[in-house]
């Protein structure tokens, strides 16, 4: 197996605390296109991107698309991504998606998370069907000129094979505990 899960393979499963006091599993979105992607409270590609973000989650939220955000950095190598800077978070901007805290690290291990943001798009069968980035500009949102996670969606729910399955994400690497701000695990490679 790659470092990053590979098209087809099935969902890791996870059950973490999100910000809102409830605690959340993959089992909770049954019957539903399933979007895990990997964010934080820091990264600028992040922020950059969270409004994009927000307006294609609730353009597919009516057609059985679910967002679940996923921080995975520690906060002793980044303070600020912290699970009460995550609650403060959600609290000010009201995302439309759950946003969960991996403290072990392990969940963003099992989908081979390489960046903030790293969007994983599931099928109904909970197989991957999509990763890498939802655009090529997630930076600065004027600069967008292709839409890849929404492409993606759109073919997947028309029924039709995802064209450009595979895509390397854009942005800030994950804050690995105990590691420098800029490292990434040895195996950890690009995707195309």
């Amino acid at each position: 197996m790659s470092y990053t899960l590979s098209i087809g393979e099935k969902a890791p499963f996870f059950k973490l605390p999100a910000t809102d006091g409830n605690s959340y599993s993959l089992d909770d979105f049954q019957e539903r296109v399933l979007v895990v992607f990997f964010t934080c409270n820091h990264c600028p590609y992040v922020i950059g991107s969270d409004e994009v973000t927000r307006a294609t989650a609730k353009k597919y939220l009516p057609r059985g698309v679910e967002f679940v955000g996923i921080n995975s950095n520690s906060p002793n190598t980044y303070p600020a991504d912290d699970f009460k800077n995550m609650v403060e978070r959600m609290n000010q901007y009201k995302f439309p998606w759950k946003y969960l805290y991996d403290a072990s690290q392990d969940i963003a291990r099992a989908y081979g998370a390489l960046t903030t943001p790293h969007f994983f798009v599931f099928n109904r069968q909970r197989k991957l069907v999509y990763t890498g980035k939802a655009t090529d500009s997630p930076r600065d949102a004027s600069g967008i000129r292709v839409h890849n996670l929404e492409e993606a969606l759109e073919e997947h729910l028309n029924g039709t094979p995802v064209s450009t399955p595979l895509t390397n994400p854009i942005g800030c690497n994950i804050k690995w505990d105990g590691m420098p701000a800029h490292w990434m695990p040895p195996e950890a490679r690009d995707l195309v």
